[in-house]
């Protein structure tokens, strides 16, 4: 097995980590103006571009844009499909994630400041999001519910879904994941195509305000280049997990969380961090056994040879000040007291606490949503959750005796500012008639 050993009292070290870590965000040239001409022939176009681009790019010879639609008749056909085993897992999922979005639930507030103004915050949901779905090396049920409970606890008007299906294989746990997670409209549509479609709308498919979810370098360089005409959540990059062990964990367990991401995708990134020499050699010697076994192997085989590391750090201080540099999308703490390091952790996507809590229970059924910040945006962004499906809008409601004497402040800025119409509107609510061109009151 070849993965990078690495550590931090070497000559280079930095280099190295920096090397690790780099991935190129941005699209190709070709990329680039693929989707470019995709999205044109979808805002021009409409139904007829979708039809084409569909039956091209997922091999599907539908004849009729309906024919792109899933109707709710089909999802409960497949939800009777699904083993009751199946089934009820997703049940038992969907239950735990509404139950911990609920938690984030905002509500309105106000108050009167002491001037009699009533001053506050309105929150208000958003009506009609796109959740893309993703569906081409392989199918994700769990996206469903991760990406849908969430709006629908915050309270979403529509939720209108676009998932692949390519040469139209249509898989029955993704559809009886949309029936539980109470999609509203669902269409057969990928790619590039389908962030158009929801962008812009069509006759088929309506408009939506804002996209989340996850996709390949064409849908997330088709969602940055439809922000700004509608929301999105992030542009998401390969999965990361980063793992901080001292050596009380299995280091068995250990391996397997680092497979555990390693089998997504070659571009995926497992990294172990510990001052433990010894256990991460133990560590190595898993992985080395357990590779073979494994029905990906060649797939982590690939991720672990260009992007992942087992790294011997001086000690745990220093592993928490690299994990802070890293900001990773899900961080482990394989440690015997996790919490007293979680106050130290100032950037990651989830963090898992303790030898018990594998990054697999946070993909499928632990609650908070799996859809998480990648390439160190954790820096800056958040999980996916409630917040991202509503609004804030500021509530202002003066009093009069607050207008005349907010009036003092707020005229000065304004002829400040060059802008008379302002402090006139002001001065007005202050019982001033007007002031003359220099800013100067006549009463």
């Amino acid at each position: 097995m070849n993965i990078a050993r690495l550590n931090t009292t070497d000559a280079g070290f930095s280099r190295q980590l920096d090397n690790l870590l780099q991935w190129d965000t941005s699209s190709d040239d070709g990329v680039e103006q693929t989707v470019k001409d995709i999205l044109h022939a979808i805002r021009v176009e409409g139904d007829k571009a979708l039809l084409a681009l569909s039956n091209k790019f997922d091999q599907l010879s539908f004849s009729d844009v309906e024919q792109l639609r899933i109707s709710d008749d089909e999802l409960q056909a497949a939800r009777s499909r699904v083993p009751p085993a199946d089934l009820l897992a997703l049940q038992q999922a969907a239950q735990r994630i509404a139950s911990y979005h609920q938690h984030q639930v905002e509500q309105s507030w106000s108050y009167v400041d002491d001037l009699g103004n009533r001053l506050g915050q309105k929150i208000t949901p958003l009506e009609r999001v796109g959740v893309y779905v993703p569906g081409g090396k392989a199918s994700y049920p769990s996206s469903v519910l991760m990406t849908l409970i969430p709006a629908k606890v915050a309270g979403v008007g529509e939720l209108i879904v676009t998932v692949p299906t390519p040469q139209g294989a249509r898989n029955d746990l993704v559809l009886a994941a949309l029936a539980e997670a109470g999609a509203d409209q669902v269409f057969t549509v990928g790619g590039a195509q389908a962030i158009g479609a929801l962008a812009y709308g069509t006759d088929t498919v309506p408009k939506v305000d804002k996209i989340v979810g996850p996709g390949n370098a064409f849908v997330a360089e088709a969602k940055r280049q439809v922000f700004g005409h509608v929301g999105i959540d992030v542009i998401a990059g390969p999965s990361e997990v980063l793992v901080i062990a001292d050596g009380s964990t299995d280091p068995e367990w250990a391996a397997l969380d680092l497979f555990s991401q390693a089998e997504h995708d070659a571009a995926a990134q497992s990294i172990l961090l510990s001052p433990d020499s010894a256990y991460i050699d133990a560590v190595a010697e898993s992985m080395a056994a357990l590779l073979p076994k494994m029905r990906r192997q060649e797939i982590i085989a690939a991720s672990l040879k260009q992007r992942g590391a087992l790294i011997k750090t001086v000690d745990m201080d220093e592993a928490i000040a690299l994990a802070n540099k890293i900001a990773p999308e899900h961080l482990e703490l394989l440690v015997a007291d996790p919490e007293p390091l979680v106050e130290r952790l100032i950037h990651a996507g989830a963090i898992f606490c303790g030898a018990y809590t594998a990054e697999t229970f946070g993909d499928y059924v632990a609650g908070p949503s799996h859809v998480l910040p990648t390439f160190g945006t954790a820096r800056f962004a958040s999980p996916l959750g409630v917040y991202d499906f509503v609004k804030r809008s500021s509530v202002i409601h003066m009093s009069a005796e607050g207008a005349a004497q907010l009036a003092d402040i707020a005229v000065p800025l304004a002829i400040g500012e060059g802008l008379q119409a302002h402090a006139l509107a002001a001065a007005a609510r202050a019982g001033n008639s007007w002031l003359d061109t220099d800013g100067s009151s006549s009463d």
